[in-house]
């Protein structure tokens, strides 16, 4: 199977011109044909088969089949290894990095629905989320009782609700991406202050841990919305490539 994709394009991700790093972001459509599922299966190790076999709904383990194989193909074509010898150490909190120090790169991937996203770090901690656009008033309550007070504002003051689910999503996106930078609890995340336009800095990252950190969102095709942020305090552009 060719790990080839089509890279898109560099989105500026920084507030500045001297441009230090560069992270790579792959989006990943899972719904494949079963020919592609099959040798995707073939990639995974023992415990991510009984996973994609215990799925309640076939589709599910498919599209769970389709993002781990993808993420080992690219995973694996970064650190010059054999896709299904690829093994992963778990942070307390479940995230997953490159066994064996990982060639000093971090990872972090993201799935929702038919679409996941990948994002590859060289030297820094990396955190992605993709969401699926989320229906016109889901949100709302999450965002009165746990968004500081200008992030509630978009969503509760959006002109109609299509708006407001989509400030949510944007936002919600941006806190699941900083919680995985860390390998935290999505409830030290809520309160963070992430209204504002993309690229972001956040001096303090409270009781994530040790800041600043930068976010940025990214552009993903469908009904998606999706951002990536990093550790540490140098912008950084990313790259955005489409799975094949």
């Amino acid at each position: 199977m060719s790990t080839a994709t089509d890279a898109t394009d560099a989105t500026d991700a920084t507030d500045a011109t001297d441009v230090i790093d560069v992270i790579d972001v792959w989006s990943i459509p899972t719904d494949q044909p079963p020919a592609v599922v099959r040798q995707l299966y073939g990639l995974l190790d023992a415990e991510e088969r009984q996973r994609a076999d215990r799925a309640h709904d076939p589709r599910q383990g498919e599209r769970f089949t389709v993002v781990r194989g993808a993420v080992r193909l690219l995973v694996a074509e970064r650190l010059a290894v054999a896709p299904a010898d690829l093994t992963w150490r778990r942070g307390p909190h479940g995230k997953p990095s490159p066994a064996g120090g990982g060639g000093g790169i971090d990872v972090n991937w993201s799935a929702s629905g038919a679409l996941a996203l990948l994002a590859i770090a060289d030297g820094r901690q990396v955190g992605a989320d993709v969401e699926q656009l989320r229906p016109p008033g889901v949100g709302t309550r999450i965002a009165r009782r746990h968004f500081p007070p200008a992030d509630a504002a978009l969503v509760l003051d959006a002109p109609t609700p299509a708006d407001g689910a989509e400030c949510f999503t944007r936002l919600w996106c941006r806190r699941e991406a900083c919680v995985k930078v860390y390998g935290g609890r999505l409830a030290q995340g809520l309160g963070l202050p992430l209204a504002g336009p993309s690229p972001l800095r956040l001096p303090d990252p409270g009781p994530l841990g040790p800041g600043p950190l930068r976010l940025a969102d990214v552009p993903v095709p469908g009904p998606f919305r999706a951002a990536v942020a990093a550790d540490e305090d140098r912008p950084f552009t990313v790259r955005r490539h489409h799975w094949a």
